[in-house]
């Protein structure tokens, strides 16, 4: 007759490393995710610095004393493929820049002075707010790498072009 404890015992190893293995497999998971939902945000974060220059640039590029109007909003999607973010940029100005009949919806007048004047330092600034949010089931960079929670970013900047 023999013994059935080392069969016992075999089992019992086997389970116990089974249960090291899936907790090992849930943590990795769980890493990966984190990684992930970093790696987005991140790049939310890099994309409203970019919108930011680009809104500066279309500004700059923008001829206000010959329209007598100015850009106020900029809206796009990255990547142009199958995107996964959404990026508004909303402009306004601080002052209107001594353009005459200038119809600058975004216009803010100085809450600090008395009327609508501006102080001199204050004259040309524009306050740019971009906002960066996920697209809802987009697929992200790796194939069937899903987004798992939604990313939004606001970055509001002061900023004289």
């Amino acid at each position: 007759m023999r013994s059935g404890m080392a069969m016992i015992m075999a089992i019992g190893f086997l389970v116990i490393l089974a249960g090291i293995m899936a907790t090992m497999m849930n943590m990795t998971s769980i890493t990966t995710k984190r990684t992930e939902h970093m790696y987005f945000k991140e790049q939310a974060q890099l994309l409203a610095r970019s919108a930011t220059e680009f809104a500066l640039l279309a500004i700059s590029g923008h001829d206000r004393a010959a329209t007598g109007n100015c850009i106020t909003n900029i809206n796009s999607q990255f990547p142009a493929a199958a995107p996964f973010f959404d990026i508004n940029t909303t402009i306004r100005y601080i002052g209107v820049l001594n353009v005459p009949n200038a119809t600058c919806t975004g216009y803010i007048a100085s809450p600090f002075a008395s009327g609508n004047a501006i102080s001199p330092e204050s004259e040309g600034t524009v306050m740019i707010d971009v906002y960066v949010s996920s697209i809802e089931n987009q697929v992200g960079v790796a194939p069937g790498l899903q987004l798992g929670q939604e990313i939004r970013y606001h970055r509001r900047s002061l900023q004289k072009p």
